[in-house]
């Protein structure tokens, strides 16, 4: 396969980028460093000195209380505080151990095993 005459220049190109860079090692610094202090200072001032300049945003209507907007989160906020008190009375299994047959649970048979 033959590689184009252009490609072969780029790729030659491309390999003696770090050596430039080398060579030039004080410009390959103060380059990007000057590009970074340029765009540090747009932001500055975009969200610094043009925020400040800016006149806050005045709410014409007043904010109102909606009265059954909030009986309807009451009334849900006792229903849940209900089912969390209800909770504490209800027993849950260890699932860690297990259950120990009672005597009604138990058949006849499976009791004369368990006293021989």
């Amino acid at each position: 396969m033959k590689i184009p005459l252009k490609f072969k220049k780029n790729k030659e190109f491309f390999k003696k980028i770090p050596r430039i860079f080398k060579k030039h090692i004080f410009l390959s610094f103060l380059i990007p460093f000057l590009l970074t202090l340029i765009l540090g200072g747009f932001i500055f001032y975009q969200y610094s000195f043009l925020a400040e300049k800016l006149e806050p945003q005045i709410i014409e209507k007043p904010l109102q209380f909606e009265e059954a907007l909030y009986q309807e989160i009451s009334e849900e906020w006792q229903i849940r505080q209900k089912r969390f008190e209800e909770a504490e009375f209800k027993k849950y299994p260890d699932l860690f151990r297990l259950p120990v047959p009672t005597p009604e649970e138990t058949s006849p048979e499976i009791t004369e095993e368990l006293t021989e």
